[in-house]
Formats: structure tokens, sequence, C-alpha cells
């Protein structure tokens, strides 16, 4: 797994208190938004980061937001998605017994190798699912290169 998403998360996931994952490629992919290690969102959108030899994927879950609500910014290969998810109008005579679902302003923020693009950045949006699709460079690119006989 690329990333996660708070040292407590990534323990469990991992088995240890590392800050990084690092992949077979050999890029560390950061654990945590930010500078420093403390998380300042409501609630976190779960995330998930892939890498192929022509791309880096990053998909979000953030149902009950809509397009309008999301904010995407890319600033020396920090990729951030800003947003809010809107409370529901209630029903002032109902009494309330459990809110879980989770409401307000999130951020989350990624290091891109300085293998992507930053001029090939796409986002789309279905069914509460961002995904966000940063090309990486030409050069950057794996090739094979054809052995001639002489």
């Amino acid at each position: 797994m690329p990333a996660a998403i708070s040292r407590g998360t990534q323990r469990r996931r991992s088995g240890g208190p590392s800050s990084t994952q690092r992949d077979p490629g050999g890029y560390e992919w950061p654990s945590l938004s930010g500078e420093g290690n403390t998380i300042t969102s409501a609630w976190l959108p779960a995330c998930d980061v892939f890498e192929s030899n022509d791309r880096v994927k990053i998909v979000a879950e953030i149902p009950g937001v809509t397009p309008d609500d999301v904010k995407l910014t890319l600033e020396n290969n920090l990729l951030t998605i800003r947003g809010e998810k809107k409370q529901e109008s209630e029903d002032r005579t109902d009494r309330v017994h459990r809110y879980e679902r989770s409401y307000g302003a999130f951020e989350r923020s990624f290091v891109l190798p300085s293998t992507t693009d930053p001029d090939r950045i796409e986002a789309s949006y279905k069914d509460g699912i961002l995904t966000i699709t940063v090309a990486k460079v030409e050069k950057a690119r794996p090739r094979q290169i054809v052995v001639q006989a002489s």
C-alpha cells in the first residue's frame, strides 16, 4: 500500500511505525498529509494511490460531496484535495439518537513523484468516487531497447 492515512493506520496495516511506505519502484510515499504530523480535517476521505509505468492514479471516496464542493491544487509536486461535505438539513422535531456520518471540511495532500507531468492531470467524479490521474513525463517511462545484431 503506497500511502497511509496516519501513523496509527499505517502501523495497523504494515505492522511497523515507519512514516513512509516504499513501493517496488523505490519511491517513498509520505504517510501523512502536510508539513506536520497532525490531522486538521473534520474527516478524511479514504484514498488509494496506484502507480504504473505511465501514470499515478489517486482514487478518493467522497460520498455526499458534489464536484462543485471539491477543489484540487498542485504546488511544487504537492497535490491537495480540499472539499466539504455539507450536513443535510435535519427535522428539528426528531430526537437524535446517534450521529455517525462525517460532515465538514476535509483536506488530503499527496507528494507526487518528480517523474509526473504537472500539465497532464485529469480528474473525474462519479458515484461518490473522485479519480485523479497524473501522467508521467515521457522520459521517465521505461522503454525497451532493441539490440541489433552486427
